[in-house]
């Protein structure tokens, strides 16, 4: 047991514990510092969930405007990755190979298909 001013702190005879008044209130500015800290680590879950799904729709979209290019050309690659939300930025062809690259919000994504006949 101990002594703050006036008030005795610590453990009573039948074992209960009296708290001190300079304890009173504590709780407030902890359970506010605990609330800010969850709420901050959930921005940067879901920011970073909106991350991951701006970069699949990316990949996606360049790979459909890859297969899409391989097999018709660079008009229809175009157009599905329209449909598709994405811009495409690049299409090249190296022989049977078709690259592109497409961005999709503030991702890019490349992707290479092969032409077969």
């Amino acid at each position: 047991m101990f002594r703050y001013g006036s008030v005795r702190c610590g453990s009573t005879r039948n074992g209960s514990v009296r708290r001190c008044r300079h304890e009173a209130g504590q709780i407030v500015p902890m359970a506010a510092l605990v609330l800010a800290i969850v709420m901050l680590m959930g921005l940067v879950v879901v920011r970073l969930g909106f991350q991951v799904d701006e970069r699949a729709r990316a990949q996606s979209a360049a790979d459909a405007a890859a297969l899409a290019g391989a097999t018709e050309g660079e008009d229809v690659a175009g157009s599905v990755t329209e449909a598709n939300g994405a811009v495409l930025e690049s299409f090249v062809v190296r022989g049977s190979e078709v690259e592109v690259v497409v961005r999709y919000g503030d991702e890019r994504a490349t992707a290479r298909a092969k032409r077969q006949w």
